[in-house]
């Protein structure tokens, strides 16, 4: 079984050239936009020109599928409103090139997909969580973009796309390669991070509701300035999370939408995320009361009205110790002494698939750890060791099993 790295490439680099920003190698290509489009267009001729038979979902999950039992490979193709060219592309492209030389090379099976709106345009890796029924159909179409978008709406795009369901009993495992989207393996030198385990995550809406005023006539002590509510929140949680949370917790604060959001009028509404991420689901739990609590408070101190959104999130995930064994491998075969084991702090499609089959994850390098932007990008030696490194894998799995 030998994978071709230049094909693997090219076919890498022409999936950039949709939603291409003009900006060094970033992406635009949201969910369900027509570069979106475009691209899983593209997707799927070349999975039809591998032997694959294509099915897309209701939701425009893509898929390549080989024929009987197969282990299933990929990622995602949508990108962050303003992305990087690797950020599951590289998934879905080396999986495709691993499942032509596997059927060149007489076995085994691989199935190859494209995940939509891994990136939570709507809700939090909207499409694995459908397929895997972590979410319903009819529950993720009620969900809305920053701008007011259903992703009902939204899939209209897609509809002359799907072919139906896609089962999962078809698939015996399933492994995503991913570059790490942070500082560690760049830092260190090292050129594979295989991953034992998946951060849970947490995230919902939260609103303050205060009194719309004129800026320059109100006086400060008579205010109920939903800003000013939100700015008294943040500090308020990173006080309270001192005694709840590791140095590996993170949480933000990343879209704050004010009401009327002018220049000259004390706002009298603030929508903003609120996003927290954790190993353990108990301590997710206790986060969730503390930032409960701390918003009622503030919401009693400056007279706000306060509500809460749909929770949404998804468990920590352990990886399949058989499947994490054969990325083991490969990466001692790959990259001799230059590969560790370590968590994601990132979220992933394979979380939700893990409620469906094993699932294992791989990482290459991010350099500079930078992601979820322009710069983002990864060297082509580490991009094709992250690809021999699924090859060997795919290798040790197919021997062990026969095929």
């Amino acid at each position: 079984m030998k994978v071709d790295p230049e094909r693997f490439l090219s076919d890498l680099h022409q999936l950039r050239s949709y939603g291409a920003s003009g900006v060094g190698k970033g992406v635009v290509r949201p969910a369900y936009s027509e570069a979106d489009l475009e691209a899983r267009g593209w997707l799927a001729e070349r999975f039809e020109q591998a032997g694959l038979r294509v099915e897309v979902d209701a939701m425009g999950n893509l898929f390549g599928l080989a024929e009987g039992p197969s282990l299933l490979m990929g990622s995602h193709s949508d990108s962050q409103p303003e992305g990087g060219w690797l950020d599951g592309a590289l998934g879905v492209i080396a999986a495709l090139e691993v499942a032509r030389a596997a059927k060149e090379a007489g076995g085994p099976a691989i199935s190859v997909v494209s995940f939509q709106d891994e990136e939570g345009r709507f809700g939090v890796t909207t499409g694995s969580a459908v397929w895997s029924g972590q979410l319903s159909l009819s529950e993720a179409d009620g969900f809305a973009d920053h701008a007011g978008v259903t992703l009902k709406n939204a899939r209209l795009a897609m509809v002359d796309m799907v072919t139906g369901d896609v089962d999962a009993a078809q698939f015996t495992g399933f492994i995503e390669l991913h570059i790490e989207q942070g500082p560690t393996l760049d830092t260190s030198g090292e050129q594979i991070g295989v991953v034992t385990d998946i951060v849970g995550i947490r995230d919902m809406k939260i609103t303050f509701e205060g009194q719309q005023n004129h800026a320059g006539t109100t006086p400060m002590h008579l205010r109920r300035d939903a800003f000013q509510a939100v700015s008294t929140f943040n500090a308020l949680i990173n006080d309270r999370f001192r005694n709840v949370v590791t140095p590996s917790t993170v949480w933000t604060i990343g879209h704050v939408s004010l009401h009327p959001n002018a220049s000259s009028i004390v706002p009298g509404k603030a929508v903003f995320s609120m996003q927290w991420r954790d190993g353990d689901g108990e301590r997710l739990k206790r986060m969730e009361t503390v930032i409960r609590d701390a918003a009622q408070e503030v919401a009693d101190d400056l007279g706000m009205t306060l509500s809460f959104g749909p929770m949404l999130g998804l468990e920590p995930v352990e990886m399949d110790a058989r499947l994490r064994a054969a990325l083991e491998q490969g990466a001692e075969t790959v990259a001799q002494g230059r590969w560790r084991t370590m968590p994601s702090g990132a979220l992933h499609d394979a979380t939700n698939v893990s409620r469906l089959m094993p699932v294992a994850m791989l990482f290459v390098p991010s350099i500079n750890g930078i992601s979820h932007a322009f710069e983002e990008d990864t060297s082509e030696t580490d991009l094709v060791a992250g690809l021999e490194v699924l090859a060997c894998a795919v290798q040790a799995l197919g021997q062990a099993t026969g095929r």
